[in-house]
């Protein structure tokens, strides 16, 4: 198929929404007075801006690039991340985390574990996630260069005293950095409603044109079972080195799914902002439903892609996604659909972000080195991570071109300590005897379980999380069932039998707030 030019009013509608992204953050500069208003947004999110703001964090760049690409790869069983991998987990998170930690009155979910069990732990799972969100970020950032290039269709990387440049990656990291750095959560979340509306109207667009051309539904289905019959499987073989069934169904839905809606902090982080419990648990809870369509404007396109140009090799499957933009959409609509990849990734950017800068200054910066200071100190340490998180991903993007695919990058990374985080975190809240020594010996256990098979095996990934997951867990168990038990008043109002009343919340948040969070 021929690609359509770029024309005018694309560019104009592109830049027009980059410049506007900014500037709608340093209008919620005005409210961010405190490091709480920076981090959790004041505390006064209703659950509407928490559901939308979840789904704006989760589905991002790698979704739109990453999943298209892997569904170009794989076929309909990239679906599994948003339908058997999502939804179950969602409503697990609403209905048996979220309470616990929003009681708490905490800023961070390693903040929780700290409490729970030891500052080791807090920190270890502090510079674990710090440094996946710093990986992560370097994913978007590689995602938006793929897309701004294919685009386009002129490289936009040059050579500077032999170092490659990359101007869409800066460009990008650049716009994210102002509004974020100046509003803090409450820019984040707002910005990611707008941004989810207008990812969906874009995605779906997309989609319908992709159909047309290819003469709807059936026509799609009867290409591909020509061309690419294993793509129409939902379940690849056992044997299969990225998706196997058995991979899918214990790695993904029993643990990393699990691990990704109740202990990453980008994720838990909106509804640690939420104004009451209910809206904590209703925006997780709500956030299920769009959920249950992100595969229509992510893996359909990949698979209509497919369909339409079966050429694409290597890295070039990546492109998927911005090459059915450039092909199908006429002037106007492209620029409105390739604004649509622009919300998703800086919707996922700024939320990763502000969760990172979040860690690392609750949990490493205030909790080590400067324990005492006032709110704006740490408002401005905050900012301060914030770019330096930005900074550091833009040198690390050029690493995704190592791995099989944007996708396959980030949960590989994951993999390695997701399964013991979760062990750890269930038995916290679960059961009552689980104690320091036991999850100490379950984290480093079942994170020293996930290199050896990443190193040792040539399996999935999913495997990793599972056998991290079991290793962990037992040997949290093992060793917490051998060892003293911890005292009740240090357990109270963390884990299940001991849940404080709405009275005794509310003063130990008051009392948390004017001592600056530390207890």
């Amino acid at each position: 198929m021929e690609q359509i030019n770029i024309h005018g009013i694309d560019f104009f509608i592109v830049i027009a929404y980059m410049m506007a992204i900014p500037a709608f953050g340093f209008y919620f500069k005005r409210y961010v007075k405190t490091d709480q208003d920076y981090f959790l947004a004041g505390r006064m999110l209703p659950w509407w801006i928490i559901s939308l703001s979840i789904i704006g964090t989760n589905i991002g760049a790698t979704d739109y690039v990453g999943a298209a690409g892997g569904a170009y790869r794989f076929g309909f069983t990239q679906a599994h991340y948003e339908w058997i991998g999502a939804i179950p987990a969602v409503i697990l998170s609403a209905l048996l985390f979220i309470p616990y930690y929003w009681k708490a009155g905490i800023y961070t979910v390693p903040e929780f574990l700290g409490r729970r069990y030891n500052q080791l732990i807090r920190v270890v799972q502090t510079v674990l996630w710090g440094a996946f969100m710093v990986f992560l970020l370097g994913q978007f950032f590689w995602a938006s260069g793929l897309m701004l290039e294919e685009y386009l269709g002129v490289p936009l990387t040059i050579d500077i005293f032999g170092v490659p440049v990359y101007i869409g990656i800066i460009l990008t990291a650049l716009i994210i950095g102002l509004y974020t750095i100046s509003g803090g959560l409450a820019a984040v979340a707002m910005t990611d409603v707008i941004q989810v509306l207008v990812m969906f109207v874009g995605g779906i667009m997309l989609s319908v044109l992709g159909l047309w051309a290819l003469g709807g539904w059936s026509g799609l289905i009867e290409t591909l079972s020509v061309t690419h019959p294993d793509h129409l499987r939902l379940y690849l073989p056992a044997d299969h080195p990225v998706y196997p069934w058995p991979g899918v169904i214990f790695g993904l839905a029993f643990v990393a799914s699990p691990a990704w809606w109740c202990c990453n902090q980008a994720i838990i982080q909106r509804t640690l902002g939420a104004r009451s419990e209910w809206d904590a648990k209703a925006g997780m809870m709500f956030s299920a439903v769009p959920k249950t369509l992100i595969p229509v404007i992510t893996v359909l396109p990949g698979l209509i892609a497919l369909a339409l140009n079966p050429n694409l090799v290597g890295a070039d499957m990546d492109k998927a996604y911005p090459w059915l933009i450039k092909t199908l959409l006429p002037t106007g609509l492209a620029g409105l659909v390739f604004a649509a990849f622009i919300a998703a990734l800086i919707s996922s950017v700024d939320s990763v972000v502000n969760s990172a800068a979040t860690l690392w200054t609750r949990d490493l910066y205030q909790a080590w080195i400067v324990k005492k200071a006032s709110s704006r100190h740490y408002l401005l340490v905050g900012r301060i991570m914030t770019a330096l998180f930005i900074v550091i991903a833009i040198f690390i993007a050029p690493i995704m071109t190592r791995f099989p695919g944007l996708f396959v990058a980030g949960q590989a990374m994951l993999s390695l300590f997701q399964g013991p985080t979760f062990a750890i975190t269930l038995l916290g809240i679960y059961w009552r005897r689980a104690n320091t020594v036991g999850a100490v010996s379950g984290l480093f256990g079942g994170v020293a379980i996930a290199v050896f098979l990443f190193f040792k095996m040539e399996i999935s990934f999913f495997y990793y999380s599972w056998w991290s997951f079991v290793g962990g867990l037992i040997i949290t168990l093992v060793v917490s069932a051998l060892t003293r038990p911890e005292s009740t008043e240090k357990l109270e109002g963390l884990v299940y039998g001991l849940v404080m009343s709405d009275e005794e919340i509310q003063s130990r948040l008051a009392g948390r707030a004017e001592s600056g969070g530390e207890e």
